[in-house]
């Protein structure tokens, strides 16, 4: 395997890091809010799901005491 100079391995860096796609401002916001609202619709539902199990662990543990 042949050996890179330090030169050449930043000569490499920088013709790859110029190919990188940086989002938009405006991208960059609504994908924030769209996983603000994805995880608040989430943590709703297994808030739901949880007091659900919960009612339902608390129902059968009173059937037998």
């Amino acid at each position: 395997m042949a050996k890179t100079t330090p030169g050449e391995f930043f000569r490499q860096v920088r013709s790859e890091a110029s190919k990188i796609h940086w989002p938009s401002r405006q991208e960059t916001v609504t994908t924030a809010i769209f996983v603000g609202l994805m995880t608040l619709l989430l943590a709703v539902f297994f808030l739901g799901i949880d007091a659900l199990f919960g009612w339902i662990v608390s129902s059968l543990l009173s059937l037998i005491g």
